[in-house]
């Protein structure tokens, strides 16, 4: 019985010289719709879906496909008698090859201001049924749903006369990830649109971006995946200009670094080492803001990944060319620049369009067994109603150091200390059991430059040790959450020492 295969498709790349190839394997074409026009038009003979189906096709194409003769030929299994019968009895003749991809939905969506009608209408319904049933019969049926797989079927057919049952059932799981990842973002497009926020099942989807030489350590396997329609303000959309492959941990920090960044309006750089910043500085141009990055701890920057929100100018790159440097993101290179970055052949130069929406997306953490789900933490200073609680106030200079660190410290390991002084962290204490302790290490980080610095942190003091160490260290001015039932164990301790304190009312724990 000669083959027959169905081939309809919206992604037209490689179909002509596809289809040419199984005619002259002996493979009867059916189409319909746009592939048949353009496969009549390269002179490849095909029978049309209305002669197969014997209705024509109905509701301005939503329905064609969707018919016994069409899924009776590709579910029916061919080994089974009382099956053979029934195709006899209906005279339905049973297809060996469904050759399809979807209409194109996600693309649709990422149009700006798509009406919801067009979105609608870009809901494929016929394609993922045929999928779904050739892929379900793969012992008997072959579902092609991506073009690079055109040239393996073809290959097999000629060596072996048939598509290898390992192959099909290979494009079977393929078919399957592919129409759940096409529902899993018809389902988010949907879900968002009615304001559903934590529906009560999760459905979501990513793209693999690139296999990674390991995970976080070199025993460990890894990947990256892309989110569709992730904004383009994301390491996962930035475009590489120079370098060696990103590893796991490099994409980890690169994020780390583009958060803190973000928080900045005016020339910022920052540094970071195992996703706590090492060194953050602002100034009047981003050479000085990296000097001070750099001048905020030059030992732990060294081997680190660097991002700064200004392009990097033949100035910067020269200070950036001194040190080690894993990763340095920005959004955009002078040729000046960059061709100091490129002679060192393998430092990554990363560019991400810092003027690109910042969309809201949800905050995944894995554990065993499940997903913990959050909105990100996108409270900014700004957002915060600051309480002045101690006899004096915040001197102006102390205000902006004050504001400065509370953009800091939001991104470091809890419990987080940030110590900053004109513009510059000089001392950061992260990831600690206590928080005394981590303002022991940042004080220790600090040295002689304590004098005169402003403390932030992360969460409310429980005792007022972590003031009496500020103060022994000549910090002057504290910003911190407030909200501890010994509030008022600090604020004396302050005043005692003659300590500005502010309240912001907001945690920023990060774990």
């Amino acid at each position: 019985m000669k083959k027959r295969a169905i081939i309809s498709v919206s992604n037209k790349k490689g179909i002509v010289t596809f289809a040419k190839q199984l005619v002259e394997l002996g493979v009867e074409i059916i189409s319909t719709g746009g592939t048949k026009r353009v496969l009549v038009e390269h002179g490849i003979p095909v029978v049309s879906i209305s002669d197969v189906t014997n209705f024509p096709e109905i509701l301005d194409g939503r329905v064609k496909t969707l018919h016994p003769n069409i899924h009776g030929g590709l579910l029916a299994v061919r080994d089974d008698e009382a099956h053979k019968k029934q195709l006899q009895d209906h005279s339905i003749t049973p297809i060996d090859f469904v050759v399809v991809n979807l209409y194109p939905f996600q693309e649709t969506i990422a149009k700006p201001n798509v009406p919801f009608t067009e979105a609608i209408e870009n809901i494929d319904i016929g394609g993922p049924t045929m999928l779904r049933a050739a892929a379900k019969n793969h012992a008997y049926v072959t579902a092609v749903v991506d073009p690079t797989d055109y040239e393996l079927v073809i290959e097999q057919l000629k060596q072996y006369g048939e598509v290898l049952l390992e192959t099909r059932r290979a494009l079977a799981a393929k078919v399957f990830r592919h129409t759940a990842a096409y529902d899993a973002i018809i389902a988010q497009y949907l879900t968002n649109i009615v304001g559903e926020t934590y529906p009560e099942t999760m459905t979501m989807t990513f793209v693999k971006k690139q296999s990674l030489r390991y995970g976080e350590n070199p025993h460990q396997t890894a990947a990256f995946y892309e989110k569709p329609l992730s904004s383009p303000f994301s390491i996962a959309a930035a475009k590489q200009l120079h370098g060696k492959e990103l590893s796991y941990n490099n994409i980890n920090d690169a994020n780390a670094a583009l958060q803190i960044v973000a928080e900045f309006a005016e020339p910022a750089a920052v540094a970071v080492k195992h996703m706590n910043p090492c060194g953050v500085g602002v100034g009047e141009t981003i050479a000085e803001a990296f000097q001070k990055a750099y001048e905020a701890d030059p030992t732990s920057i060294f081997g680190g990944i660097v991002a700064l929100n200004r392009e990097v100018d033949e100035q910067t790159a020269a200070k950036l060319n001194d040190i080690f440097l894993e990763i340095i993101i920005a959004p955009s290179f002078t040729e000046q620049a960059l061709e100091i970055l490129t002679r060192k052949k393998n430092i990554r130069l990363l560019t991400v369009d810092f003027q690109a929406e910042r969309k809201q997306e949800p905050f995944i953490v894995s554990v065993r067994g499940g997903l913990l789900v959050q909105d990100e933490d996108t409270y900014t200073i700004d957002d915060a109603t600051l309480q002045v609680v101690t006899e004096r106030k915040p001197t102006e200079e102390e205000w902006a150091n004050l504001t400065f660190a509370w953009r800091v410290v939001k991104h470091v390991k809890s419990n987080a200390i940030v110590l900053a002084k004109n513009g510059m962290t000089i001392g950061v204490g992260a990831g600690q059991m206590n928080r005394v302790g981590a303002a022991k290490i940042a004080i220790e980080q600090a040295g002689e430059h304590t004098k005169g610095a402003v403390l932030a942190s992360d969460a409310f003091f429980p005792m007022s040790d972590t003031v009496e160490a500020a103060a022994q260290a000549g910090v002057t001015a504290i910003i911190q959450p407030g909200g501890s039932i010994r509030d008022e164990d600090s604020i004396q301790k302050a005043n005692e020492y003659g300590i500005a304190m502010v309240f912001t009312g907001v945690r920023h724990f990060k774990h």
